[in-house]
């Protein structure tokens, strides 16, 4: 071989072996040649010289364990073991009018069923902005429908959001102001800005659609407040409603004398039977963000076409007014990011409950092994635009991933598991590591001479071929079938022979459920959840429930020990 040859082939090598180990032991030939075609530039060496060579040394590459990758780089370049990569910047945009001190944000949770990803966003961003702003945050529960609010969530909730990491400086619940909310809606009747309408609700939708006001606005403020009161002291006449006298004529219909009051006839959670008639969200919205000091409170973008009902509530109590701000809601291809689908699912029994993985429920992504500063991530990446789009879940996995790896101690795992005897197997005590770049110490394994190998990897082969045990010697195959039985072959790595992940006799059984899009096209999956049966080596029984391991070539899992067994969540690849 040639100098200059040689040259193309140690530079290759060094840039393959660097390029496999940052993609989990395989090395991308067409990075791998960019690399070393800048490298020769100057030397005026063809890219057609160079590109045979990297091909042949990448195949080469990708036929070593990734341990020893990372040995060899450590021998013949080490800089490049440990190159540092840019982190892209994340953070968020400056928030007008703000002050530093002076920021209030809030988390309006309705305790009516768990958080999810959606929610996350909204806290996170209301979190982070206090945080960057010296100022609070306030976590106020709008429980102002006891139809929906649920006493269990207030505590639920508050335990989604510290495993989010997330604190706050006050809570406080909607409903511990109602006596507030009857004052400012008694002074609205004293202006003559507010009415009690009886109509039914299909009057009132047909009124509102024709832009044609009902013969209750002509009530006066004298009868109207006595019907208010009347309402407040018996909770009588309960279809009746207090709408603000909008604008009937508004091309906004969100403007046509919207509802501000409400009779439900229900119990509350904290308040029980000592309320009856509830404000709306409009209503309980603009007021509590004005007089709690709240600065800049967001919402979704639903809610845009409600802008001016809850400024002109303000103005006519004379409230403050914060700086309002919409962004878009989070949708994720394939997941019912909203409790309107989530409960549903629940309820026809279609998943395990609100903790099932393939749900973006908190505990849900908590239980499949999604940790909470991915999601945070996540959120971050996402910004907080209003252009509406639907993400893949992909983006969440490879955030996920990228944290986990430098953590994640590695196993083995053996699905649809078919015994394989290996003849003058030697006995061994081998120790192999936790992690291939990162010291997280060994663990132990005694081989003999029975294993068990995944029937998939058995299928191609035939009498004579060769294989490797990963990380233990070479197999002969002397025959196939139910059974495998082959003859030890020696040490020595042999160029292009498969390595295939073994467990010895003494393995652990486990079932690793695998979650999929719960949703295609827009019905419900009932492939969604797959269970994968195998052997796990004996090790990962000595794990701790919760922890995140990685089973090489499976993918991240969850480890989760419940009574007898050991079961796996699968995260992702």
């Amino acid at each position: 071989m040639s100098v200059e040859k040689e040259k193309i082939k140690k530079t290759a090598r060094m840039y393959a072996l660097q390029n496999a180990i940052q993609f989990h032991g395989k090395a991308n030939e067409k990075a791998v040649a960019g690399k070393v075609i800048a490298a020769f530039k100057k030397e005026s060496i063809s890219p057609k010289e160079i590109i045979p060579v990297v091909s042949a040394v990448v195949e080469e590459i990708n036929n070593i364990p990734l341990e020893e990758q990372v040995l060899e780089l450590e021998q013949i370049a080490p800089e490049l073991l440990h190159k540092e990569k840019k982190e892209r910047d994340f953070s968020l945009p400056k928030l007008p009018r703000a002050e530093k001190g002076k920021v209030v944000t809030r988390f309006p949770p309705e305790p009516n069923g768990y958080l999810h990803i959606g929610h996350a966003k909204a806290a996170i961003v209301d979190y982070e902005y206090a945080q960057i702003y010296d100022g609070k945050f306030i976590l106020r529960f709008d429980d102002t429908n006891p139809e929906n609010a649920k006493i269990e969530f207030y505590e639920v909730q508050k335990e989604d959001l510290r495993w989010l990491d997330i604190e706050w400086d006050r809570e406080y619940h909607t409903s511990d102001n109602l006596k507030t909310h009857y004052k400012l809606a008694e002074q609205l009747i004293n202006q003559g800005d507010a009415y009690i309408c009886k109509c039914t609700p299909e009057a009132i939708k047909e009124g509102r659609f024709h832009s044609k006001a009902c013969s209750c606005r002509k009530r006066s403020h004298g009868e109207t407040l006595g019907i208010w009161k009347e309402l407040l002291s018996s909770g009588e006449s309960k279809g009746a409603i207090l709408r603000l006298r909008g604008e009937m004529k508004s091309a906004n219909t969100a403007m046509r004398d919207p509802t501000l009051f409400r009779v439900i006839d229900k119990e509350h959670p904290l308040q029980g039977d000592k309320y009856r008639v509830w404000p709306t969200y409009d209503f309980a919205g603009a007021v509590e963000d004005s007089i709690s000091g709240v600065t800049h409170p967001f919402r979704t973008k639903e809610y845009e076409l409600r802008d001016p009902v809850y400024f002109r509530i303000l103005s006519l109590l004379n409230l403050r007014k914060p700086h309002l701000m919409e962004f878009s809601r989070l949708s994720i291809k394939g997941m019912p990011v909203s409790k309107r689908k989530i409960k549903p699912l629940i309820e026809k029994g279609l998943v395990l409950g609100y903790d099932d993985i393939r749900l973006p429920t908190l505990r849900g992504l908590k239980k499949r092994g999604i940790v909470p500063e991915a999601i945070r991530q996540f959120v971050f990446s996402q910004g907080i635009s209003k252009a509406e789009s639907t993400v893949d879940f992909s983006i969440v996995e490879a955030i996920n991933r990228k944290i986990l790896d430098p953590k994640a101690k590695r196993y083995f795992f053996v699905s649809n598991p078919v015994k394989l005897s290996v003849d003058d197997a030697p006995k061994r005590k081998i120790s192999l590591k936790l992690h291939p770049t990162v010291d997280m110490g060994e663990r132990m394994i005694a081989t003999d001479s029975v294993f068990f190998v995944q029937k998939e990897d058995m299928q191609n082969m035939t009498t004579g071929d060769i294989f490797r045990l990963k990380g233990l010697y070479n197999v002969k195959i002397q025959e196939t079938g139910d059974a495998i039985s082959g003859r030890y072959e020696g040490e020595k790595l042999i160029a292009d022979t498969a390595k295939i992940q073994w467990t010895t006799k003494d393995f652990i059984k486990m079932k690793i459920y695998v979650p999929g899009l719960i949703f295609k096209k827009d019905s419900y999956n009932t492939k969604s959840l797959v269970e994968l049966h195998g052997y796990a080596e004996k090790a990962v029984s000595d794990l701790k429930s919760g922890e995140i391991i990685q089973f090489e070539r499976v993918g991240f899992v969850r480890i989760e020990k419940q009574e007898e067994e050991i079961i796996g969540f699968f995260a992702h690849k």
